[in-house]
């Protein structure tokens, strides 16, 4: 217990300046010239913020040899992996599983890894990838040979498919009247565009997260790209970046055939989703770019009708918080969704919410995606409540207010996005529109053509 405070002293002395530091882009004309990993000290202004509520530390109940923190995610065709942190070095990477309560009829071994920042020194992480699996199907399963029994169910292969999503999670009793409120109406799959934990160096907070989050995500898979708060650089101490970020968070880059945790892809019933990452590089000679490009060539919109995208820092936006950090982003890469037809972009970043109507280059364009700004979930800075005036034509709706999002996709034409509020204490239906897939539009794939011959 010493050492625990003595490891929150010394990372509360240097907090302040890392919530400083924030990853710059570089503005430069030409798109290969442009970088995506620059860090600066960024010079934000004091914005106007309701109140943040407490943080919800979460401690661990479980003895040294039981699983937790357990979290399970997709990870390639009929698979998953499961995630949990063992206090005892000695526990196997091992996951039993069957389609009865304490019926194990399958055992996979997987690996393990750990880290260490400053005077922190990690569990074990354990990741297990288990499979194949049935989809719509729920399995029991038990960690490393020890602990509760935990259970999740599959993705559908086919319509409906149901995603709960939101940003800039946290870990406040806004983020725990979040959570409460996805819960109470199930949901297929998580998507997260960043900022988790908001640990911010503080590895012990890591910990309390995955606690915060285990009862959701240990039952349905949880996909997460990075946001800026999982960086954790810090100068002499600490020069490599997103370092419990990637032993904490595996997630499929490899099956999609990435080279970066940071960025991937997988496919769920019909919907292709791509997972970008905002503080790596971007630029037309980068990994993510090239990976990028191929990942969506590669796409078969007869069996995967739909397409979206989920990054950290967005690139429409008309909240002064964040005013244009995604800018370079956007020019770098955004004609390739454009020319994708890729069906919605969701971002976090800015705590707020904002839905913005089909956009290309600043523009309104029947065949851009719709822009979605969800990063809203509960976080310890609280709300960015300044938007600019007069609002812009491009922007249908904007609210500072917490809550979360949810696309029911029904067939390969029709999608239902809905934004519930959590102001109260009860989740509001604030915002809601039927979508359709671009991919059954004749006439944007009539354009996009004719734009590929030129």
């Amino acid at each position: 217990m010493a050492n625990y405070y003595l490891k929150m002293l010394a990372t509360k002395a240097v907090n302040l300046i890392v919530d400083a530091v924030h990853l710059h882009v570089a503005k430069h004309s030409s798109c290969c010239a442009r970088k995506g990993a620059l860090f600066d000290l960024a010079d934000v202004p004091e914005l106007s913020r309701e109140p943040p509520r407490p943080i919800v530390f979460v401690p661990h109940d479980r003895s040294k040899s039981d699983p937790q923190q357990v979290h399970v995610s997709l990870a390639g065709k009929d698979h998953l992996r499961v995630t949990y942190i063992t206090e005892d070095k000695k526990v196997e990477s091992v996951v039993e599983y069957g389609k009865a309560p304490g019926k194990y009829d399958r055992k996979t071994t997987g690996q393990s890894t750990s880290y260490k920042y400053f005077l922190y020194s990690s569990g074990k992480i354990h990741h297990v990838k288990i499979g194949p699996l049935e989809p719509s199907t729920t399995y029991y399963y038990m960690c490393g040979c020890n602990g509760p029994e935990f259970a999740f169910k599959t993705p559908p292969s086919s319509f409906p498919v149901e995603f709960a999503i939101v940003g800039d999670l946290g870990q406040t009793e806004w983020t725990a009247a979040t959570l409460a409120q996805i819960k109470s109406q199930d949901y297929d799959v998580f998507l997260l565009p960043g900022d988790l934990s908001y640990a911010d160096t503080n590895q012990p907070l890591w910990d309390s997260f995955g606690r915060l989050v285990e009862p959701l995500a240990s039952k349905r898979p949880w996909m997460v790209t990075q946001g800026n708060h999982e960086i954790e650089f810090f100068p002499i101490i600490e020069h490599t970046t997103f370092k419990s970020y990637n032993s904490r968070w595996l997630m499929p880059y490899t099956e999609s055939l990435s080279e970066s945790n940071l960025y991937y892809s997988f496919d769920v019933a019909g919907v292709h989703t791509i997972m970008l990452g905002s503080y790596t590089d971007f630029d037309c000679d980068s990994d993510q770019y090239q990976w990028l490009q191929a990942d969506l060539a590669k796409v078969d919109r007869e069996t995967t009708p739909w397409v979206i995208v989920l990054l950290h820092a967005p690139w429409y936006n008309t909240n002064e918080a964040h005013e244009g950090e995604g800018e370079s982003m956007r020019e770098a890469m955004e004609s390739l969704l454009f020319n994708a037809r890729v069906d919605v972009v969701f971002s976090g970043h800015v705590h707020a919410y904002e839905r913005f109507k089909r956009v290309y280059n600043n523009n309104a364009d029947q065949c851009g995606p719709i822009y979605i700004t969800i990063g809203d979930g509960g976080n310890r800075e609280g709300l960015a409540t300044s938007f600019q005036k007069p609002p812009s034509p491009l922007s249908v709706f904007r609210e500072s207010s917490f809550g979360h999002g949810r696309l029911k996709v029904i067939d390969e034409k029709r999608a239902h996005w809905s934004w519930h509020r959590n102001n109260d204490s009860n989740t509001l239906l604030a915002d809601e529109v039927w979508l359709e897939s671009l991919s059954s539009s004749s006439s944007c794939w009539s354009a996009s053509q004719s734009h590929d011959e030129l």
